[in-house]
């Protein structure tokens, strides 16, 4: 089984580098670059599964795509109310924000989020156990997700997954 994750497309300027959860902010079609996807536009897929989001959606839908499966557990964490669309650095001159809390991931994540680490994971495995073992899948989410579907497999992730990337996993039955 062949599984591709692919991060969505950039969102405009003034939504880049924020806690944007569940909120449904869409793409920048001006900054959607379609060269960047090229290794997997030439793929078949036997599934393709998106975050029913309009950012993840849109971008499946604008590199031709059909077909589209749309999961609402393929969705970034729920941030907290005050925390959604934030920067970091709005948030960390919050009255309530403590430079301990950077200390794990576990304490971030607790004070940024409105559903318990476990809750989030809980939601990716369940996904995970659903897909067809056998099939050649798209996924096209967000970068938190990316990075849980990832800790969950054990795979390592060197680099920053940046909107329109595409990680490639091989998965042995």
């Amino acid at each position: 089984m062949a599984i591709v994750l692919l991060r969505h497309a950039p969102l405009a300027i003034e939504y880049q580098g924020r806690y944007n959860g569940w909120s449904d902010i869409d793409i920048d079609i001006s900054l959607f670059d379609r060269s960047k996807c090229s290794d997997i536009l030439d793929r078949e897929f036997d599934y393709i599964y998106s975050s029913d989001l309009k950012r993840c959606v849109h971008t499946l839908e604008l590199l031709g795509f059909d077909n589209i499966i749309q999961d609402e557990s393929l969705r970034e964490v729920r941030f907290k109310e005050h925390i959604e669309g934030k920067s970091f650095e709005e948030i960390s001159k919050r009255d309530d924000f403590k430079e301990s809390y950077l200390d794990s991931i576990e304490s971030w994540h607790n004070y940024i989020a409105d559903e318990s680490l476990e809750e989030f994971e809980g939601r990716i495995e369940s996904f995970l156990s659903k897909i067809d073992r056998d099939s050649d899948t798209l996924i096209c989410t967000h970068a938190g997700v990316i990075y849980k579907i990832c800790e969950i497999l054990d795979i390592k992730l060197d680099n920053r997954v940046d909107y329109l990337d595409s990680i490639y996993l091989l998965l042995q039955n």
